[in-house]
């Protein structure tokens, strides 16, 4: 069974960054794709950031040019480093992963495995 867990969440003010991680467990990490989605009070959760197992990324318009996703698969750790943050950055940030599949990298429906989710709160 696959493990995900989330870190790195937390209160930074507007143009301010943080670095999410996401430790995996139980799985051969390197064969997995993995994404990063975000889902805010009263909203559906919602793409990010994606990752394949051979390195091509994907990311929301919102947030390209902002936030870079990155994996280290000799620590079986992806990230997402977000930099200049905004209010409506402001979400519950949730890891998902799943086995190489060639298939959308940017629906939730396609992810088997997720992270319990980690608080980010962007202040004004």
């Amino acid at each position: 069974q696959v493990q995900l867990v989330e870190s790195g969440g937390g209160l930074v003010q507007t143009g301010g960054s943080l670095r999410l991680s996401c430790a995996a467990s139980g799985g051969t990490f390197s064969t997995y794709d993995m994404g990063w989605f975000r889902q805010a009070p009263g909203k559906e959760r919602v793409f990010v950031a994606a990752q394949s197992r051979y390195g091509t990324s994907y990311y929301v318009n919102s947030v390209k040019g902002r936030f870079n996703i990155s994996r280290d698969n000799a620590r079986s750790t992806v990230f997402l480093q977000m930099n200049s943050l905004k209010p409506e950055d402001t979400a519950v940030y949730y890891c998902a992963g799943r086995l190489y599949s060639g298939r959308s990298l940017t629906d939730r429906a396609e992810y088997a495995y997720w992270g319990q989710g980690t608080q980010v709160t962007v202040s004004s």
